[in-house]
Parts: structure tokens; sequence; C-alpha cells
């Protein structure tokens, strides 16, 4: 077959005129595209699913510089500033001219001679010089070179503080513990994710290919694992671990475990997917060619399907950021000085705390944020891997 070239000022990437749609490309060259360029021609229709691409990115991005984006450690404290208030920052100060400039204004703290209570309040009178890569505390970039240069931070390290989300109950930054947080909540979950995969895939594979006795055998022992209750097991294996492994040692361990229950979903989504392609010709052409089992699924059966494979890992991720998210906040998951976003949102626990510092509970919005994001991601993978879906 000859490939119809596209006329001169086509875009390449359609193989049509700029601006054109995938309805609109011609016949011939979208006969010769490969299943990835369809699959991102249906995909960039979808502009929720863009936007969580981007969001997530981001998300990832802020996990693998947290230190580099962090004005602090996510530990470091000063009692002075309990709840004190978020701050704004300012580029230019209008009042003695066009001074310009970051900086943030500074508190002014006033005891209630009955409840004791300290109540801050910003004092416009006082200047708190912020700069961006400034020096902070030191930290391993990578885990390879040690440096203390932050994004943003207080000019004077050693001066006033900068809360740009306020403080929790120990003068502690909250912008910095919930970038902190990110790193943990967007990748404690993933080798459980990975894990549940490759069990999914190649027990869903094996029954869906070879069927018979191997197929009732492993779907009896899927049976199995899907009538166990997940929240009973978790009690009993945070209450089995051993004491002295670290906290994040611990969790990490329980989801490893857990996700040897949580393929079977995936397993039997696998197994519909093997029984229908097992009868079709290319699969009965690779047998007369010669090619064995392990070739035959991994080679020529799921190739078929990765992208919905994809997808599906994508929608799994947020389930289990949810999971950590729920559980740390219960006290069965995570616990400090480990720092996600269900061990911030401890501190929102009580009504009388959220009444005088609300910024608590921005860990709950970046929750929201990221499962939204993978959700919608998730969504626009799924609907571009669909080849009969319009």
């Amino acid at each position: 077959m000859t490939q119809q070239l596209p006329p001169a000022g086509a875009d390449q990437a359609t193989g049509g005129v700029a601006g054109t749609t995938v309805e609109d490309v011609e016949p011939a060259t979208v006969s010769v595209a490969s299943q990835w360029r369809l699959m991102w021609w249906r995909f960039r229709k979808h502009k929720l699913a863009l936007g969580g691409l981007v969001v997530t990115a981001l998300l990832y991005f802020v996990a693998v510089f947290a230190d580099f984006l962090a004005p602090y450690d996510s530990g470091r404290l000063d009692p002075e500033y309990t709840y004190a208030p978020p701050q704004s920052l300012h580029v230019v100060d209008t009042s003695e001219g066009w001074d310009w400039g970051l900086y943030v204004h500074g508190y002014t703290a006033e005891q209630d001679p009955e409840t004791l209570e300290i109540r801050f309040a910003v004092d416009e009178s006082t200047k708190v010089p912020v700069e961006l890569f400034t020096r902070g505390p030191s930290y391993r970039l990578f885990g390879l070179f040690e440096t203390n240069i932050h994004l943003i931070g207080p000019a004077d390290p050693d001066g006033p503080p900068m809360y740009l989300l306020g403080a929790d109950r120990l003068g502690r930054d909250q912008l910095s513990r919930i970038i902190h947080g990110t790193r943990v909540s967007m990748s404690v979950g993933l080798v459980g994710v990975a894990i549940a995969f490759v069990l999914g895939i190649t027990l869903g594979g094996v029954s869906g290919y070879l069927g018979g006795r191997v197929d009732t055998v492993i779907q009896r022992m899927v049976e199995f694992f899907m009538s166990l209750p997940t929240l009973p097991l978790w009690l009993g294996l945070a209450a089995a671990v051993p004491t002295d492994w670290g906290p994040l040692t611990r969790y990490f361990m329980i989801t490893v475990v857990l996700s040897f229950v949580a393929w079977t979903s995936l397993a039997r989504e696998v197994r519909g997917r093997f029984l229908s392609l097992r009868e079709e010709d290319f699969v009965m052409a690779a047998r007369l060619d010669g090619a064995g089992r392990r070739a035959i699924i991994f080679g020529h059966m799921l190739p078929s399907f990765t992208s919905h494979l994809i997808a599906t890992l994508t929608l799994a991720i947020p389930a289990m950021i949810l999971a950590e998210t729920a559980l740390s906040f219960l006290g069965l998951g995570l616990q400090p000085p480990v720092v996600s976003w269900g061990v911030l949102l401890q501190e929102a626990q009580q009504i009388r705390v959220i009444s005088t510092a609300p910024w608590l509970l921005l860990p709950g919005l970046a929750v929201v944020i990221a499962v939204l994001s993978l959700n919608f991601l998730g969504d626009g993978l799924r609907d571009a891997a669909d080849p009969y879906r319009r």
C-alpha cells in the first residue's frame, strides 16, 4: 500500500492542515498511524484529562523536589508562633515610595486575660524580607550531595519566620509540611500498586489463556482473597508488625502485604479479556508459527490492551492515596514523625481547632486535588484506549 503524503504546510502530528481534528485527517494517513498515535489524538480532545495530566505531573515534581521547594524542614518548630495565621506575600511596598522586593508582614501577639489564649494579628509596621533561592536548612538532594538552597524563604533564617499557609499547634510551617507530605502520600503506595498490578496481570492472564482446571483453581483463590475484610486485616497486620520498626517501614510493609489481596479485581478483568482474545486469528497464527505460551501471552495478547491496563493503573493510585489518608487520619496508618497528608489532617480533628485555625484543613484540599487529577487522567486514558469510543 502506498502511503499518501500530506500536502505542503500540513501539520506533521495529524497528517493534515494545522488546526484539524482527528476526524478531518485523511483516511490514508489514519490507516497507517500507530495505536499510540491514535490514542494520543483521542486523549488530547479530553480537556479534563489534559488538565489532570498537568496537575499530576506538578504534584510528582513537588514530591521529587520537596526539600528544595519547602522553606523549612518538616520538623522545625517555633513555640512562640503556635497557630499563627497565614501571611500574605507582597512584591512592592508603596508606604514609602516604590520599594520593590518580596516580603511579608510580621505578627503582633496578644494574650486573652481570661482564657490565656495567644492571638496573632498582622503587624503592617514590620517587614520580613523574603528571597528566592535563599539559604536555609541543609538537606541532601536526591540523597547524593548536600545543599542548603531553597526556592523561597526568609532572607534571615535566624530572624522572624515566614508562614505563607499558617502554622500548627507547635509553630511548624504548614506549607513546608504539606510539601513534604506530598512526597510520602504520592509515593508510599506505588510499590503496593505495582505488586498488585503484576499479580493481577500474571494470574489473570494464565487463568484466561489456559482455562480448564488451572482456571478453576485460580478463580477459587481469587474468590477467597475477595472475601477477606480489608480493615480488620489491616488492624491485624498493624498489630503484628514489630514495634521496633520505623513508622514508614511499618506502613510500607503493611501496604506490600495488602497488595497481595488487591490484585483480584484486575485478575478477573484480565481473565475476561484473555478468554475473548485466545480465539482470535492472530493468536491462532502465533500458535501455528510455533510461539510458546509465554510469548503468546506477553508478546501478542497483553500488548493488544496495554493502553487499557495503563488506564487501570492510573485509576488504582487514587484509591491507594485515599486509603493512606483515611487510615493515617484514624491513627492506623502512618504515625508522626512521618509527614503525610493523612497525618497532617490529624491536627484538624477538633472543632475548636478548626474554628481557630481553619488553614489546618489545607492537606484535605491537597488530597482532593490529587485524587481528582488522577481520576481525570485515568478517565481520559480509558476513553482514549477504547477503540469503539468516539
